[in-house]
């Protein structure tokens, strides 16, 4: 009689074992983002008696306005995975368990206004504020240094422009003004090469102190953007290229499936 079941269509032709399968995976996905507008799942299994033997042939999963960790946007996330076995049992019970990991091609886009958001959080902002150092220490006579109301904006070719300010004891608010270059490392770390600091709009007392702290400012995001901070549950994204178009910043890589989330 189950397999009936399985070999059923929905009114839309989708089979029945899919439309299984596309349910309990969109309420597990749904559980990797704090928030999420929409999130699909698509599975393909043909024949529908592989779904049996918990094998199938392909699994899509996209999202749109997802919510890292309650505090980092995503605009639109994708994968797609080829061939996956998964516990057939597990099915039954609501929860989708893989026998064995798997990988996806993975894309993933920013937006400027989510990144400056995502400049906000307090995971962010904590590694900016009263930061010590002996380069920033002989800017700041001793003194801790924050850095303020960072804001980026998207350019062509990769590049990022980064308005910035410094607080220090001895020179007040210094404004930072700099462009970089942003690029992939080690498949895990965006880094910031080739700092262009820009000076013109800098009054001339701070322009000296500008420049320093503008350098160290692109060495401190340069250690800081590693995505093994933000990895979802039981998911492991690597990117293999990025590139700027207009105001989003765009990913491509794969995802290292160890597992589904588990629903509540």
């Amino acid at each position: 009689m189950f397999g009936n079941l399985i070999g059923k269509t929905t009114p839309t032709g989708t089979d029945w074992g899919e439309q299984m399968l596309n349910t309990v995976a969109s309420q597990s996905i749904r559980h990797l983002f704090s928030q999420s507008e929409a999130v699909e799942v698509f599975v393909r299994c043909q024949p529908s008696s592989k779904l049996l033997q918990g094998s199938i042939d392909s699994f899509k999963m996209t999202g749109r306005r997802l919510v890292i960790r309650r505090q980092f946007p995503v605009e639109e996330m994708s994968f797609e995975t080829d061939a996956v076995a998964l516990d057939f049992g597990s099915i039954l019970s609501g929860h989708i368990r893989l026998k064995q990991p798997t990988q996806a091609v993975a894309e993933v886009t920013l937006t400027e206004a989510g990144i400056n958001q995502a400049f906000q959080a307090e995971l962010v902002t904590k590694r900016l504020l009263n930061l010590e150092s002996p380069a920033l220490e002989a800017i700041s006579d001793g003194q801790p240094v924050s850095f303020t109301e960072v804001e980026v904006r998207l350019l062509p070719q990769n590049q990022v422009q980064i308005y910035a300010k410094a607080e220090l004891a001895n020179h007040g608010i210094v404004p930072l003004s700099l462009t970089v270059t942003l690029a992939i490392e080690r498949r895990r770390r965006i880094v910031f090469k080739d700092p262009q600091i820009h000076l013109q709009e800098i009054p001339d007392t701070l322009k000296e102190v500008s420049e320093a702290l503008s350098k160290a400012l692109c060495e401190i995001l340069d250690n800081m953007v590693d995505l093994d901070r933000f990895d979802l549950d039981g998911v492991m994204l690597r990117l293999n290229r990025l590139e700027t178009q207009g105001d989003k910043l765009l990913f491509s890589g794969y995802a290292q499936i160890e597992r589904f989330p588990r629903t509540p």
